[in-house]
């Protein structure tokens, strides 16, 4: 499968990324219905708790547009929406069927948009949010390095991008303990209930390639963010990075990814029918 292939870095053809992201969203749609499920079960429920911090770290309040990109079924957008229920919360993601779940979560919650897109090539102008959000997503992209420059294309001048990622570590019993379970008992348990052959072994593969934390920092600052957070959850198992977007503009003139800064296609409008090194 390209999935596996593509996981070390940026696609080699536009023909390699579209694949990948093919296989992306079939294995999402159909482990849909379980997701939510296995996450909560797979995680002990501190998946539940990472969400809720992540959220906590949007300081802003008032009527606030938030963009949760790579939404999924939601449970961010909903720790999002709690935290701040003034705010507009448009939950993006290019898997159906987890939408559709989102949507039944939100239900009838009117400050709710679902967005069926492209991570990388979102549909909204630019400088359309005060805070950008991403839970477990950013691994996914077929290419990171374009995925934080959309984030950065659609948040606001000094508007905020939080980050929820699994990222690999070489330091900390706990981590290797868990990363034990990430790596042989976490497939074999998701796979027995999804009964999807690929998706929780492409999970552990994922994190193991990933990019260090010292290079995603390195990224974002490339994309025009000033890292003010990196905090280690659980002893290091996620890291959760908040960044703000600074003020002047950077790449002045650099092209934009093909479609992205497009109208929405709204799935459902509404909801109808200091940095490194901090740990706890």
């Amino acid at each position: 499968m390209i999935l596996f292939e593509m996981i070390k870095g940026l696609p080699k053809s536009l023909e390699l990324e579209q694949r990948h992201a093919a296989e992306v969203r079939e294995m999402f749609s159909r482990i849909a219905p379980v997701y939510d499920f296995l996450n909560h079960a797979l995680s002990l429920g501190l998946d539940v708790v990472w969400r809720r911090r992540a959220a906590k770290a949007l300081k802003r309040t008032g009527r606030l547009r938030v963009l949760d990109v790579c939404g999924g079924t939601g449970d961010l957008a909903w720790q999002v929406h709690n935290r701040l229920p003034e705010a507009e919360v448009v939950v993006a993601d290019f898997a159906r069927p987890t939408l559709a779940r989102a949507r039944q979560k939100f239900f009838p919650r009117r400050q709710i948009t679902f967005v069926e897109c492209d991570a990388l090539r979102l549909p909204f102008g630019d400088r359309s949010f005060e805070a950008v959000v991403c839970a477990f997503g950013v691994r996914n992209l077929a290419d990171f390095d374009r995925g934080i420059e959309e984030f950065s294309r659609v948040v606001k001048a000094d508007g905020d991008l939080v980050i929820l990622e699994f990222m690999p570590r070489d330091r900390g019993l706990a981590y290797r303990i868990f990363t034990l379970y990430f790596r042989y008992l976490l497939p074999w348990i998701g796979r027995l209930i999804s009964r999807h052959r690929v998706a929780y072994r492409y999970l552990p593969e994922s994190v193991e390639r990933f990019v260090t934390r010292e290079q995603f920092s390195r990224l974002l600052h490339r994309k025009g963010f000033q890292v003010k957070q990196v905090r280690d959850l659980a002893f290091g198992v996620c890291t959760l990075y908040h960044a703000r977007r600074i003020l002047e503009e950077l790449r002045v003139g650099k092209a934009r990814p093909a479609g992205a800064g497009q109208p929405a296609r709204p799935l459902v409008s509404g909801a109808s029918p200091g940095e490194e090194g901090e740990r706890e």
